[in-house]
């Protein structure tokens, strides 16, 4: 395989979309580094595994010697994303957006080179535009365009209020590539129309376009909905180590192939290796233990991996309850509670519909013992432990 298709099988690994291909090859072949823009809105203190993806994607062209550009929205974080929004977003602060910025600062370096990374923020052209320029470049895309953008679309067509500001996000988005002349723009699946505009406007403005790489957007740890803080099925890089492994351990074994191709840094002949060893009979927990623990590494250290890995071991494989869990003191009128809602009410399930599947399942236990009743009500008494599946514990108390 040659040097180019070898950078071209790296950077296609986990990517949902490349726009376009061809584009791409020529421009590799030109033989300089590539400007390769991502651009974050620092909305949120916190990164999660989710927004991981495309930082290491990021990582992948700083080893292939491409010059990563870590473009910091603040600028365009006071109009708002509206991407996948049904309603208008609430603008940051410019206090907000600085204390923000500098925690993305702190934590992206737990991946990316901050030798080969450049940190820019679009205020740093945004700023100096006049009126005038702002409206000129408004005048580069009509509202018919803009509103064939799905959440605009529909919007629209449910009368839903779209704010004319909103209009500005993806042309201000598309301007950053101008201004940054960037060769090639990564983002989620969701901004594949922002990262269109950008396109656009280079070539309005004589400029190369840029090629769109798009990422997908990382299931959550109960595989379905994308990971998300308010859905709490995201792991956060800055969680501690245990609650870290925890949660890997807990995702299904297909979700691990796909978190292994979209978060690991083992490369793809090593993770074809590792599934013709479980298509061969080696237990699926032995390889998301590998998982976890590079992961805990690179957040933390291995020291750390290693320790989370025996705790994790001591704790689920030998039956071991831990010291510290949340505790709770329940009320009710009648001679007892019903188990299910004492999961929901003791935050050990979202619903007592989850509650209900998960004693079907047999993933939940009372004092160690496991319970098969749906039906079992919990009389008044002294505490007791509840678990839920591996790694949800609580102490209860029924009054």
């Amino acid at each position: 395989m040659s040097t180019l298709d070898t950078a071209l099988a790296e950077i296609r690994r986990g990517a949902d979309e490349i726009i376009v291909e061809d584009e791409l090859v020529k421009k590799l072949k030109k033989g300089r580094p590539l400007r390769v823009k991502a651009g974050f809105d620092p909305t949120a203190p916190d990164i999660h595994l989710g927004h991981t993806v495309l930082i290491n994607k990021m990582r992948q062209f700083q080893e292939l010697g491409h010059e990563v550009i870590f473009l910091i929205g603040d600028f365009t974080g006071m109009i708002g994303d509206p991407s996948g929004k049904n309603v208008t977003r609430k603008p940051l602060t410019r206090e907000e957006i600085a204390e923000n910025a500098r925690t993305y600062e702190e934590q992206i370096y737990k991946i990316l080179d901050p030798e080969r990374t450049r940190i820019d923020f679009n205020s740093r052209w945004m700023d100096a535009m006049s009126s005038a320029d702002v409206v000129r470049l408004a005048s580069r895309y009509t509202v018919a365009r803009m509103l064939e953008r799905d959440d605009f679309k529909k919007r629209y067509a449910s009368g839903q209020s779209i704010a004319i500001h909103e209009f500005l996000y993806p042309l201000v988005q598309g301007y950053d590539s101008v201004a940054l002349k960037a060769d090639v723009e990564l983002g989620g699946t969701d901004q594949k129309f922002n990262l269109l505009v950008g396109r656009t406007l280079q070539q309005q403005m004589g400029q190369e376009p840029q090629v769109i790489l798009t990422m997908p957007l990382l299931e959550g740890t109960g595989g379905v909905q994308k990971m998300s803080k308010s859905l709490d099925n995201y792991i956060g890089i800055a969680e501690p180590p245990d609650e870290m492994f925890g949660k890997l351990m807990s995702i299904s074994d297909d979700l691990m192939w796909r978190y292994f191709e979209l978060l690991s840094f083992r490369s793809a002949d090593e993770i074809e290796t590792l599934k013709e060893q479980v298509a061969d009979g080696k237990n699926p927990r032995d390889v998301k233990f590998l998982l976890a623990e590079e992961i805990i590494t690179r957040f933390h250290d291995a020291k750390a991996a290693r320790k989370a890995h025996r705790t994790f071991v001591d704790r689920f494989q030998k039956g071991a309850i831990p010291e510290n869990m949340p505790e709770f003191s329940l009320k009710t009128d009648d001679d007892g509670l019903p188990i299910a809602n004492l999961l929901k009410e003791a935050s050990l399930t979202a619903s007592t519909s989850e509650a209900l599947r998960m004693i079907k399942q047999g993933a939940v236990r009372i004092d160690g013992e496991r319970i098969s009743d749906p039906k079992l009500i919990i009389e008044k008494g002294d505490p007791a432990v509840y678990q839920v599946g591996k790694r949800r514990f609580a102490r209860v108390t029924i009054t």
